[in-house]
């Protein structure tokens, strides 16, 4: 009877004991943070990730002398071509961190659990090239293979590719990605450029093929004239609604418009090749885009808004030389009949830069210039001249998407175009020069594609004291993390490609 007893008390032990355990796991099930995340906010998350960052403000933007500070420190970079690397990293920092990881890992999940969402796969190979083009445009040499491996394959370290491989690669990926894309399949409406529309993400993927096409053209003209004609074939962007943009609101600002709008508000400025550019042909664009604080003595007395002194009269737009610094701008403002340097013209934050703009990183514009190009060079069908004009109507008409307050009316790009109409004679640099003005705040762009054809004839930057010894920055500087923690990848692609300064030409720049 004893045992029986013991034996039940055991018994009610132990159940008692379970019954704890199994409460105790439960507790540790977190039943409010997710499991799995749909590998569709990872790619929306790697597309607002290419908005680009300030660092580009302070370079590509200024190399190719449309917006310029005559100030130093944190400013420092192509307004007096020096090499600042707490900004050249920009760019690289928050593209492989945020764009490549989280496109590699839409493209893992897939191919691992979810092989049914093709459509959203292609889209991530999209978004993934576009980076990568962006990051070897600027740097030259770079991870690519290797990239974005350290969390699936423990690549912490990884190795740098060659330019020349790397567009071979991206060509292919471009390629395929697009023709894969396919309108039976899963539709993807949770995505924040298209909405799953595989008719524009085609047009997208073609666009971007033509522009790495027509990067080659300097160091592989047989190839180039290739990657055009298929990406025309295959159909590329001819109208805004097909652009490439990124969004912004007032929880996800626009990067330049956040800086403009805050503590370098009074310290950027239009430069005078822009404006004057603008202005010799009578460019509607130079109203929608700047604006003049009249009278300004100081950065307090730029008074945005309707009851400030802002003028976006073109006869009051004034922009900034090249070559100051923030002691010798002081008598250039003056020779020039200004209250101070804060009277030139800058970017108007109150429009195309406000916190809340829009950015345009692949656009119809863009595409149909290209297109002119591709035509001029006998390399597709199809007049160039009227390419041409569809470029620039195309940008003209984008300044509404910044703000209805820029808008261009029909009549006056009509005007404009048939006071400056397309020349045989000139074509090249016609075609680059529009390409110049409708990549204004795609400094990437506009830098590579100033690169690649020659246009605009810029004068280099006079300023006495620069990191440079020829006319023009070429490329960025690898960030200092990557030379000391990378160091043995990195040596190699200096070796390779040549010295880590802004000097080194990229492969497809010779």
């Amino acid at each position: 009877m004893k045992k029986l007893f013991t034996y039940g008390i055991l018994a009610f032990s132990l159940t008692i004991v379970t019954s704890c355990e199994d409460d105790l796991a439960e507790l540790n099930v977190n039943e409010i943070d997710p499991t799995a995340v749909n590998p569709a906010f990872l790619l929306n998350s790697a597309i607002l990730g290419t908005s680009f960052p300030v660092s580009t403000l302070v370079y590509d933007i200024g190399i190719v002398q449309q917006i310029i500070s005559p100030n130093s420190g944190v400013l420092t970079g192509a307004n007096y071509n020096q090499d600042n690397r707490n900004s050249t990293q920009g760019l690289w920092q928050d593209y492989f961190r945020t764009v490549i990881r989280n496109t590699r890992d839409v493209i893992r999940r897939i191919d691992a659990d979810e092989p049914d969402r093709n459509n959203l796969k292609q889209m991530a190979r999209i978004i993934q090239a576009f980076a990568f083009m962006v990051l070897t445009d600027a740097y030259g040499d770079i991870p690519f293979s290797e990239a974005g491996m350290a969390f699936p394959d423990q690549i912490l370290l990884p190795g740098y590719d060659d330019q020349q491989a790397i567009y071979a690669e991206l060509i292919q990926e471009i390629e395929e990605a697009t023709i894969a894309l396919d309108q039976a399949g899963v539709v993807e409406t949770s995505d924040i450029l298209y909405e799953g529309n595989i008719d524009q993400w085609k047009k997208l993927g073609y666009s971007l093929l033509l522009r790495a096409g027509m990067r080659l053209t300097k160091v592989d003209p047989g190839t180039a004239a290739q990657v055009a004609q298929r990406a025309f074939q295959g159909g590329v962007m001819n109208a805004n609604d097909d652009n490439m943009i990124i969004r912004h609101d007032a929880n996800y600002n626009n990067n330049y418009g956040r800086l403009l709008n805050a503590t370098e508000a009074n310290n950027f400025y239009l430069t005078e090749p822009f404006i004057d550019f603008l202005k010799n042909t009578n460019d509607p664009r130079l109203s929608a885009i700047a604006v003049t604080y009249v009278g300004a003595a100081s950065g307090p007395e730029q008074i945005p808004g309707p009851d400030g002194n802002g003028s976006n009269d073109p006869a009051t737009q004034v922009g900034m030389p090249m070559g100051h610094d923030n002691n010798s701008i002081v008598g250039v403002a003056a020779d020039l009949g200004l209250t101070s340097f804060y009277e030139f013209a800058q970017a108007d934050r109150t429009r195309v830069v406000k916190q809340d703009a829009p950015m345009f990183l692949i656009t119809a514009s863009q595409t149909q210039l290209l297109l002119a190009e591709a035509a001029e060079r006998g390399w597709i069908t199809g007049s160039p001249a009227d390419y041409y004009n569809a470029g620039v109507r195309a940008h003209m008409e984008q300044m509404s998407l910044y703000d209805a307050a820029s808008t261009i009316p029909s009549a006056t790009i009509d005007t404009y175009l048939n006071n400056n109409p397309f020349s045989a004679g000139t074509a090249l640099e016609q075609i680059n020069d529009q390409y110049w003005i409708a990549s204004f705040l795609n400094g990437p762009e506009a830098f590579a594609n100033f690169r690649r054809s020659g246009f605009p004839n810029l004068t280099p930057n006079p300023f006495p004291s620069q990191d440079i010894s020829g006319d023009f920055i070429r490329r960025l500087t690898y960030p200092n993390s990557e030379i000391s923690v990378n160091t043995e990848n990195v040596n190699v692609a200096i070796a390779r490609q040549g010295p880590d300064n802004l000097d080194t030409r990229i492969w497809w720049d010779q």
